[in-house]
């Protein structure tokens, strides 16, 4: 038996998806610049996904910019802002729990003449508030805050921190990382005060390399890719048709039915923490007072005494994938910035698994787990070194 338990990683394609962008790959493959059937064609394509995105988040059109990536929205959005708006100030604001596309474009900024203030979370991955209300001030610029932590499932409560910091200084530009919150949760930049949102494709059963950054209107931000003038000149290069389409199918797939697909998650969720929760030596981490406070697709699990590496290639063998991401940076050095954020115990940081659930998950695949996990812990745990 397979189980795919990775989805905050990346997802598989609706079959949806992968049709449309077969048709433009191989059918409707003209260059959307050009003048002829063949590029208008390919065109529509694009009005198309830019429509059905816009709709999904109640913006206009001309709020959506195309990229090819969660990456690239992210870092758009803080070196494009900080740049088009140094004369008003050079403060910027985050926290201490942002992907590294948010966080390394800052260190670039802070080379670059910026300051950068970085705000703690509790022990449940929420930001503690009023330091972030300190911290505001008449030279802040940016406030760049993740909806959904990737790795533990956190979520941060956009309205009030936008309502809060926008009362003490009104000028300042609201950055969302969504791209573990879109599909999960309905997100309407103007009702919660959100200037630049950022979404990426592959988490949402859309393809890799596809990714939106919403940008509200009037919002000055500067282009960092420079060339032909596509996308108003906001993002040049011949747009890639075919993930364009594709991220459009997926957003509109995933909202359809979207409370029933939000109901099933968490019913999967909640099946497998009851699981889990007959294993001795188990932290959930990011958790809130209730299960509903976190995100439904993501639980991050410490097994104390047990390395990471150890039991996700121990699952892998019993056909069950899942990540370690929560626990090292890709390299190995480097503990997860987010599990010392949230003060978990040292000797769990190299401990802790990520398993992540989408709409093609199944109950019995979650029980599968389960049983697997109370079959390998204790067999581990006997032989581990700690």
């Amino acid at each position: 038996m397979e189980v795919y338990l990775d989805n905050a990683a990346t997802t598989r394609a609706f079959d949806s998806v992968e049709n449309i962008m077969m048709k433009t790959l191989c059918m409707d493959y003209g260059n959307p610049s050009s003048m002829h059937k063949k590029g208008i064609d390919a065109e529509k394509y694009i009005r198309q996904a830019r429509e059905i995105i816009a709709k999904s988040l109640k913006a206009d059109s001309k709020e959506i910019i195309f990229t090819s990536g969660g990456t690239e929205s992210n870092n758009m959005a803080v070196i494009g802002t900080a740049y088009a708006n140094k004369r008003a100030g050079s403060h910027i604001i985050t926290t201490k729990i942002e992907h590294p596309s948010v966080h390394n474009p800052l260190k670039f900024l802070e080379e670059n003449g910026f300051r950068v203030s970085y705000i703690p979370v509790g022990g449940n991955g929420k930001i503690l508030m009023e330091e972030l209300l300190d911290a505001v001030s008449e030279d802040t610029i940016l406030v760049s805050v993740m909806y959904v932590n990737n790795e533990i499932g956190s979520v941060q409560n956009i309205s009030e921190i936008s309502r809060r910091i926008k009362e003490k200084n009104p000028g300042l530009l609201f950055h969302v990382d969504a791209v573990q919150a879109f599909g999960k949760y309905r997100i309407y930049p103007k009702r919660e005060s959100i200037d630049l949102l950022s979404i990426s494709g592959h988490k949402i059963h859309g393809p890799k390399g596809s990714g939106v950054l919403f940008v509200r209107d009037k919002v000055k931000i500067n282009p960092i890719l420079f060339g032909g003038g596509q996308q108003k000149g906001m993002r040049s290069g011949t747009e890639n048709v075919p993930a364009i389409a594709g991220i459009g199918q997926a957003v509109h797939d995933i909202y359809e039915d979207h409370e029933q697909k939000r109901a099933a998650l968490f019913r999967l969720k909640r099946a497998f923490m009851e699981e889990i929760s007959q294993l001795e030596g188990i932290t959930v981490n990011g958790l809130g007072t209730a299960l509903e406070e976190a995100a439904p697709h993501i639980v991050s699990v410490s097994f104390a005494g047990i390395r990471s590496e150890v039991l996700l290639h121990a699952l892998e063998g019993k056909g069950i994938y899942v990540s370690s991401g929560s626990a090292c940076a890709s390299n190995h050095l480097q503990p997860s910035k987010t599990l010392e954020a949230i003060g978990l115990k040292r000797d769990l940081l190299d401990s802790t698994l990520r398993f992540s659930f989408s709409v093609f998950t199944t109950m019995e695949e979650i029980e599968y787990t389960a049983d697997m996990l109370r079959e390998l812990v204790p067999v581990l745990r006997k032989y581990s070194r700690h």
